[in-house]
């Protein structure tokens, strides 16, 4: 009974060190980064500064032909403050389509349901609760249409 009894233990241990989570991140890149550690990890991704439209005390906009989306990061000192994409499209049509397909990924990630406090055709939220921060995909369908996705780190 002993030798059982010190099987489970040792299998809870196991299991709980085991279970370690990835930290928050911006599509693999932790938000735990300084922002200067951030900035350099874009700029290998092929990213580009957009010198006028950063603020070079709060803001970075890093821009990519390749993607169909610019990222802000916004930071306080060395610590991220959030990091968001920001796509613009010429259709409502083709940002319902994105929103839902972005939508599905992360509750299919995180395995958790959104918060979805506005739910209509042409604006629509949808907030997740990731351990360490908050994911939010924002479809606003009104002159231009746009979608943002936007990272903020819980405050520690």
């Amino acid at each position: 009974m002993k030798k059982l009894a010190f099987l489970f233990v040792t299998l809870t241990v196991l299991l709980a060190c085991s279970d370690e989570k990835a930290p928050f991140n911006y599509r693999g890149l932790p938000l735990s980064l300084t922002s200067t550690q951030f900035v350099d990890s874009m700029l290998a991704r092929g990213f580009a500064v957009d010198s006028v439209a950063s603020d070079s005390g709060k803001t970075v906009v890093f821009a990519n032909k390749d993607v169909k989306y610019r990222v802000l990061m916004a930071f306080t000192g060395d610590k991220i403050a959030a990091v968001q994409e920001n796509y613009a499209f010429s259709t409502n049509d083709s940002t319902r389509q994105l929103w839902q397909e972005l939508r599905d990924g992360l509750e299919k990630e995180l395995g958790a349901w959104p918060n979805c406090p506005i739910l209509k055709d042409d604006h629509k939220v949808a907030k997740f609760d990731a351990s360490d921060g908050l994911i939010t995909v924002i479809l606003e369908n009104t002159y231009k249409p746009t979608l943002s996705v936007r990272y903020d780190p819980k405050k520690e």
